[in-house]
């Protein structure tokens, strides 16, 4: 799961996939149902995500594994590739999920109290480890072949000033208070000011223009 969590904060923009990874992780030894249950939605969100975005139409009734085709799909892999054909082996894999948590759930069909207790001991740990790699690696495999086509642009405030066109105010800020070295590196402050603190930077060239206007 740590592969996964890297790849999310690596990529803002699918933060919020954190919610599912916090709850399969606190979940796989003690309900691994509940675990099976985030597991599906993670990919089930990713998949559709990825067809919203790229304006792939997703019915009501799709299967789980119908949208994590689609995907695929929308992000450019044709049905005859072999990663989409590896792709869908695992989506049927992962599509056995619904019926894991049927099994193994606590709330389905109801328990006595001695199935309540026995029941994640239906999946040993080596179904369980590959149930997870294998949702590790689809969704990995998404959201990077997403990203990679789709990158975010930064967005470019025009009305910023730029630093090269403030040169009067630089070389006074510099003169006043010179240059910073750490280690092998050495910046001036203007620049430092510019990039750590802009509105700083802002109020100082203001009170700088204004003093210039002032003795003219």
């Amino acid at each position: 799961m740590e592969k996964l969590k890297n790849v999310i904060e690596q990529y803002g923009r699918w933060a919020d996939l954190s919610i599912y990874t916090q709850r399969i992780e606190s979940t796989i030894t003690t309900d691994f149902s509940h675990a099976l249950e985030n597991v599906k939605a993670l990919l089930e969100t990713i998949g559709k995500e990825i067809c919203t975005s790229k304006g792939v139409a997703i019915e009501s009734t799709a299967s789980f594994s119908s949208i994590i085709k689609k995907a695929f799909s929308a992000i450019g892999y044709s049905s005859d590739t072999y990663i989409t054909q590896i792709s869908t082996a695992l989506a049927n894999i992962a599509q056995q999920v619904g019926n894991l948590r049927n099994n193994i759930g606590s709330t389905s069909h109801g328990r006595t109290l001695a199935e309540l207790k026995e029941r994640n001991k239906n999946i040993d740990v080596l179904t369980r480890d590959f149930l997870l790699d294998s949702t590790v690696m689809v969704a990995c495999f998404l959201i990077r072949n997403y990203e990679n086509e789709n990158p975010r642009v930064p967005i470019v405030d025009e009305t910023k000033m730029l630093f090269s066109e403030q040169e009067d105010f630089n070389n006074f800020w510099d003169d006043s208070y010179g240059e910073f070295s750490m280690g092998e590196y050495s910046y001036p402050a203007s620049e430092i000011l510019y990039n750590v603190d802009y509105p700083a930077y802002v109020t100082e060239h203001k009170a700088y223009m204004d003093s210039e206007e002032g003795d003219e």
